[in-house]
């Protein structure tokens, strides 16, 4: 019974429609087609120029209403040529889109058929062909070469004294290694992964690991002023370090180490006095559609002090030494004799020194 009335609905709808576009030709033949045309284009016209300046005097409110809303101020001294350059953009692009409209708009008005008005057709230009051409494409090309200067500053070489992190995605959760006191990460082999003692593969012939602290819970800390250089991967598919409060993000590619490399500007305290939240955090998001628990690959960074960081280190326990307990007590010792080298490992090893 219900799909019958919204069938018979539908058909009352069509023929209101119908009956009104029948009336309005009648009312036109009546007073005259060309007065009611005239009429038309002159009602259409006003309303054109209504809605122009109704939509910016829109775009005005919003931009006041969710300035205050965005993300608070860059956190890293690299995010600050990123934020002047998303700046430019929008200033470039919002002339452009304010004098092109307006143009639209204003021919829509004053050049609206009249009876005294025909129109004209204009076949070609090469100076107008030239001018909107060349045009914007220095405009963009300057914008590109803009991005590509803050691109390879972002993948460049880190200063020495920068921080080395290794971060790699994993369906739906990020893993963090540090290195240990020798101050160098070890190598990994995918083939010895196994998420009950050897989550990242790491490859337990080389000295380097035996120190490395791992922090499965999506937790980054980094040290305010100092650079620090990611070094990240993927255990499974593609995702994506998205560090928005550093207006930084970089793939994480399967058998692939991309970096990038940053330095903090603001602890983690500070952040909460600059935004007035006291619950604020640094989140790490994953900017890459990976599977169905996408939404949930969420960790966070804490900013910290020297002093604090070094602290929070000191609580920590080598990765090793939690998942091999009977070498805990040496872990200077390489156990080679317990994990022999593979022969040829060069195509399934990743460096991270």
């Amino acid at each position: 019974m219900s799909a019958f009335i919204t069938v018979a609905l539908i058909v009352l709808v069509f023929i209101i429609i119908y009956q009104i576009a029948k009336a309005s030709e009648y009312t036109s033949i009546i007073r005259g087609e060309e007065k009611v045309k005239a009429q038309t284009n002159r009602t259409i016209a006003i309303l054109l120029v209504l809605v122009f300046i109704l939509g910016m005097y829109g775009i005005w409110v919003c931009h006041n209403y969710l300035v205050d809303k965005l993300l608070p101020v860059s956190a890293s001294v690299q995010g600050d040529a990123y934020d002047s350059m998303f700046n430019a953009t929008l200033v470039v692009t919002g002339i452009v889109f304010f004098a092109t409209q307006l143009v639209l708009f204003y021919f829509a008005f004053r050049y609206q058929s009249t009876e005294k008005r025909t129109s004209f057709f204009f076949a070609h230009s090469n100076k107008l062909e030239i001018l909107w051409t060349t045009v914007p494409a220095i405009a963009m090309a300057s914008l590109v070469a803009i991005g590509l200067r803050n691109w390879l500053n972002l993948t460049s070489e880190p200063p020495k004294d920068a921080q080395r992190i290794e971060i790699v995605g994993k369906q739906f959760n990020w893993i963090v290694r540090y290195p240990g006191k020798d101050g160098e990460l070890g190598k990994r082999d995918f083939r010895k992964i196994d998420d009950a003692n050897n989550i990242l593969g790491l490859d337990w012939t080389d000295k380097h690991n035996m120190d490395d602290i791992i922090a499965q819970n999506g937790e980054l800390h980094l040290v305010v002023g100092k650079p620090v250089q990611l070094l990240i991967g993927s255990r499974d598919v593609i995702h994506d370090v998205g560090l928005a409060h550093f207006r930084m993000k970089m793939d994480a590619v399967p058998g692939i180490v991309t970096t990038m490399w940053f330095t903090p500007k603001y602890t983690t305290t500070e952040m909460k006095k600059i935004t007035g939240n006291s619950n604020f955090v640094y989140e790490i998001s994953c900017d890459q559609m990976c599977g169905k628990g996408h939404y949930s690959m969420r960790g966070t960074i804490v900013v910290q002090t020297p002093e604090e960081y070094n602290a929070w280190m000191a609580t920590q326990q080598p990765y090793y030494a939690g998942n091999n307990p009977s070498g805990a007590a040496d872990s200077s010792a390489t156990p080679a004799a317990k994990t022999p080298a593979a022969k040829d490992s060069t195509k399934a090893t990743v460096t991270m020194r």
